[in-house]
């Protein structure tokens, strides 16, 4: 009679280390979905809107590099964006992945 009473205490107390396991980790996946939500996803979609921003880029819009330099697009290529800058309207080649903002608004931005 005691072997059985302590075999059930046993398979109990067992029952109750998985179920505080197994509460800890939900608890740990509650904590990154959440993360996820908070942080993740706005930052993803941050980066998209960066992206179609830079890839929008045409000739003569007004743009902000990331170093602070204000400047026109003179010309476009694949990767690189030439700007003019200043009265005296010196140039200087900059990496599209430099670009902050488009200060110009086109029509389908409005």
């Amino acid at each position: 009679m005691l072997t059985a009473l302590l075999e059930t205490t046993s398979s109990t107390d067992q029952m109750s280390s998985w179920l505080m396991i197994l509460a800890q980790l939900l608890s740990i996946l509650l904590v990154v979905v959440v993360m996820y939500f908070i942080l993740i996803r706005p930052q993803r979609k941050r980066e998209k809107e960066t992206q179609k921003m830079r890839n929008s880029i045409q000739v003569g819009d007004e743009v902000t590099t990331s170093g602070g330099i204000v400047g026109r697009v003179v010309s476009l290529r694949e990767d690189t964006v030439v700007i003019e800058t200043g009265s005296d309207r010196s140039k200087i080649r900059i990496k599209r992945w430099a670009i902050q903002s488009n200060e110009t608004l086109h029509d389908d931005q409005a």
